[in-house]
């Protein structure tokens, strides 16, 4: 039964990770036909996009009844995307020249947000008001980000009236279509790996949270690396960061927001059950900040370095457990 459940765990990431590439695809026919926009898209349609694996986990494991194990593909998630993600990126397209004006605030605000929840853990829970809090704080980057330090780049063609106009166009029914398509398969595969991991957690006699770090983790982070992998490739770097960042505060925000909401997060076993992946969580952060800001460049072998950090944090974790 445990490697058939493995089996299974790997063909619905397989099948989440597919859903998630129609949405994407669907996602940027629709936001060209709007005229959102190169930012727009990289800030927060790609980057929500691409975290809809991880939003759909999180609200299957709250129906559930399993929250530990959102939490657990929340901090898994941001982990990977921060070291076997963009490492990885690092490591196909070589160096990663960062451009633009990101590095001076939306880092600095990616840590908090990604930071905010584990600190709000520190008394074993996540309430529905702290979920609350993390959804208000979603909004508020998103505002800043797309309002606040693009003015020039929004014009009345985003307006919500225009861009409901456009949707409804003829030639977007079939995009929306597909939006609708992976969607129900999302929900569907997710449903799946909440069932099958906490199923495979107790065969194996391995906390929820566990399983969540890494086995749903690693799978529901695949469409980011697909993605910004692709991105390095076509020598647009600056989507690729954009994709990352987004995706951090969309886990630690967004995702354990509705989470919360739907069913508050209690530490089964208090605060030594996160304790290691929050001490990881913020050594890759600071190794990311220092490597990006130095040379404002992400070289090969510093992608190799965040890798191997990655490493380290899965063996660590394995012999905790």
């Amino acid at each position: 039964m445990i490697l058939i459940n493995l089996i299974l765990i790997i063909f619905f990431c397989f099948l989440l990770i597919k859903s998630t590439d129609v949405l994407v695809q669907a996602l940027n026919s629709l936001a060209r036909s709007t005229r959102l926009g190169k930012f727009a898209i990289t800030s927060f349609i790609l980057a929500l996009a691409t975290s809809l694996p991880e939003l759909f986990v999180g609200i299957s494991a709250a129906l559930e009844k399993q929250p530990n194990l959102a939490l657990g593909n929340v901090l898994g998630s941001n982990i990977s995307d921060l070291s076997l993600v963009i490492g990885g990126a690092a490591i196909v397209g070589g160096s990663l020249v960062v451009a633009g004006d990101f590095l001076k605030e939306e880092v600095f605000y990616t840590f908090l947000a990604g930071a905010l929840p584990l600190l709000l853990l520190i008394d074993n829970q996540l309430s529905r008001v702290e979920g609350l809090l993390l959804l208000l704080i979603y909004g508020v980057y998103n505002y800043s980000v797309l309002w606040g330090k693009k003015k020039r780049d929004i014009s009345e063609n985003r307006s919500i009236k225009k861009i409901l106009h456009r949707l409804n166009q003829k030639n977007n029914h079939k995009q929306l279509a597909w939006v609708f398509l992976g969607a129900a398969l999302l929900l569907f595969s997710a449903d799946m790996l909440v069932k099958i991991a906490t199923s495979l957690a107790q065969q194996i006699h391995m906390p929820v949270l566990f399983i969540g770090l890494f086995i749903v983790a690693i799978g529901t982070s695949l469409p980011e690396l697909s993605f910004e992998i692709a991105a390095v490739k076509k020598k647009q770097v600056s989507m690729a960061f954009g994709d990352l960042l987004g995706s951090v505060v969309a886990n630690s925000t967004l995702i354990l927001g509705i989470t919360a909401l739907i069913q508050p997060i209690y530490l089964e076993k208090g605060l030594n059950a996160y304790l290691t992946a929050t001490i990881f969580f913020a050594i890759i952060f600071c190794f990311f900040w220092i490597f990006v800001k130095s040379k404002k460049r992400l070289e090969r072998w510093e992608g190799f370095v965040l890798l191997f950090i990655y490493i380290i944090f899965i063996v660590t974790e394995f012999l905790k457990a």
